[in-house]
């Protein structure tokens, strides 16, 4: 291969374009920068020269009117400064009503307008390459595209364009933002005593994130609790996930064993079990776990299966695991009979033929191409388990109650998972919005950053196609 070929073209970049349309553009192209569209309409692209120029206009407006004060409000760590209240009038004698601010609304318009100005600033960008596009063309002695031209490749091979646009305005709206707006009440001391529009809360930088990290000060009480929820939420996971897989491919595997009649049957039962709707299970399993629930009669006991706090909540714990099995165990099962049965039968013949006994045969070969297979699904159902909230939430609700182990203020009851948790915090008749939102963080950063690392270490992810 000749060097040419090797050398690899340089990627796009918006500030070279953009500095190689000022330098080497034409007048039009520079003024552009500063008039939209300019350069468009100059050239006999009227349309959408005017599209460009009505989108700086009204980009303008919303920001001299609306967008610029919230903006302004977020960069100068004001997050209002005038609270809603009554004040006494001198001359009419009585008390008016006076509008403060109102922080939320000030933070959640701040971040729709700075997202605004992203993408107002990518119309620009578009504005000005298409403005040295035509300058390139009218160089070479090309035609510049006219509307029905960008029309008729926006149906053609930019069809993606339009096609794309909709999902994307969806994700940013109801997915981008609510996140940055979730990140942003990290930094703030939004909680019940700060609630607008009554009263304001302001930024207050990471003492949130010391609060619940530091095992040091006044805030040792709450960060044990943090860090007794987050043991917690890993034993919860690891037993939540691998009891199910286990055991679903043990019982897959002798429902698949040769010699065991109504196998469809059995299949079929599992099916069964799935189609009932999960929380109707739940409600079901919390009843009859109850301290007055059917197991307690049938026994003759007065066990309080969901509300024993001694040794920690042991029980309750314990059974929420148990009642985790008897609703994903059927998922397992039902994924792992495909899987059985495409296990090439040379690795078993193979096997045979070098003396290997049924349990070797299972731990090196059934289970190896099982995990090889099954590795993202196990790191998805980890993370998944993580935030685990109906099982826990319809089963114990959480807790029960232990203010020994739990105090410090924290809300946080026994079988709470961080997700539970933050819930909790955000319901509670004193909920405390910062704590939870840095909670949510917390939450983010373990499963992205445990599933990123896990999986790009298996090898599922370093050899998809192969299999030894």
């Amino acid at each position: 291969m000749r060097k040419g070929e090797r050398t690899q073209r340089k990627k796009p970049s918006v500030f070279r374009d953009l500095i190689s349309a000022f330098r080497r553009g034409s007048y039009l192209t520079r003024l552009s920068f500063f008039i939209s569209g300019f350069g468009q309409i100059a050239r006999g692209q009227i349309a959408k020269g005017f599209l460009y120029m009505a989108t700086q206009a009204a980009f303008l407006l919303f920001m001299i009117f609306f967008g610029g004060r919230y903006i302004a409000h977020l960069f100068s760590g004001d997050l209002g400064s005038r609270v809603s209240g009554e004040i006494w009038n001198e001359q009419l004698q009585i008390f008016e009503k006076v509008k403060g601010d109102n922080s939320f609304l000030i933070l959640l318009y701040g971040v729709v307008s700075i997202v605004l100005v992203f993408l107002y600033l990518a119309v620009w960008v578009s504005n000005v390459r298409g403005s040295y596009e035509n300058d390139k063309r009218i160089r070479a002695g090309e035609r510049i595209y006219r509307f029905k031209d960008d029309l008729r490749s926006l149906v053609n091979e930019k069809f993606y364009l339009p096609l794309l646009s909709l999902p994307f305005l969806g994700l940013l709206v109801f997915t981008v933002m609510p996140l940055v707006f979730m990140v942003l009440i990290a930094f703030t001391n939004y909680d019940y005593a700060h609630m607008p529009p009554g009263k304001l809360f302001d930024w207050v930088g990471f003492s949130n994130f010391k609060m619940l990290f530091s095992l040091s000060g006044g805030s040792s009480g709450f960060a044990l609790v943090f860090l007794r929820v987050l043991l917690w939420t890993f034993v919860w996971a690891f037993f939540a996930t691998f009891t199910n897989y286990f055991l679903g491919v043990i019982i897959a595997l002798m429902i698949q064993k040769k010699g065991i009649r109504l196998k469809v049957l059995w299949r079929t039962l599992f099916v069964v079990a799935i189609a009932v709707p999960q929380f109707v299970t739940l409600l079901l399993m919390q009843k009859i776990l109850d301290g007055d629930g059917i197991l307690n009669k049938i026994l003759g006991t007065n066990i309080l299966w969901l509300a024993d706090q001694r040794n920690f909540s042991l029980i309750p714990r314990l059974m929420i695991i148990l009642v985790n099995i008897w609703i994903g165990v059927p998922y397992t099962i039902l994924m792992s009979s495909g899987i059985l049965m495409n296990i090439p039968s040379d690795y078993y013949e193979a096997a045979r033929i070098d003396g290997a006994s049924p349990v070797r045969i299972f731990f090196n070969v059934t289970m190896p191409y099982m995990l090889h297979i099954t590795t993202p699904y196990l790191i998805t159902q980890f993370v998944g388990n993580i935030n685990n909230f109906n099982v826990i939430w319809l089963l114990t609700g959480g807790g029960p109650v232990d203010n020994l182990y739990y105090g410090g203020g924290s809300q946080a009851q026994s079988t709470d998972l961080l997700v539970t948790w933050l819930y909790r915090l955000t319901t509670d008749q004193n909920p405390r919005y910062n704590v939870a939102s840095v909670i949510g963080i917390v939450i983010f950063v373990i499963s992205a950053t445990m599933a990123l690392i896990t999986y790009n270490r298996t090898s599922s992810a370093k050899g998809e196609d192969t299999f030894q």
